[in-house]
């Protein structure tokens, strides 16, 4: 793990589909988002060595959405609200134990 910089590097698919098809954000990714990167600084968890929150664009799984992927373990996630987003944090960030029920295969 000490060749990362982050501890773990989540990507959020914050993709919007010009065609109006069907997309992360039509399932409120962004919020999500949003509430992650607040959530993760407040708890004093980001930065190096750390974790880093970003931005994706489209991460090709639309179907599965909305989604996050959390690196370096490459672990997919589904999430519907602040909740599960807060027990991705508490669990997988800070314990390092993945979300089976919201973890995508």
């Amino acid at each position: 793990m000490e060749n990362n910089y982050y501890q773990h590097h989540v990507f959020f698919c914050l993709n919007q589909r010009e065609d109006g098809a069907q997309c992360c954000t039509d399932f409120g990714a962004e919020a999500a988002f949003d509430h992650m990167k607040s959530s993760v600084k407040k708890l004093n968890l980001n930065g190096k060595n750390k974790v880093r929150i970003n931005r994706a664009g489209c991460l090709d799984r639309c179907g599965e959405g909305p989604l996050m992927v959390v690196y370096p373990e490459a672990i997919w996630y589904t999430f519907v609200d602040n909740d599960d987003i807060d027990e991705i944090i508490s669990s997988h960030i800070q314990q390092g134990k993945v979300v089976e029920r919201l973890q995508i295969k």
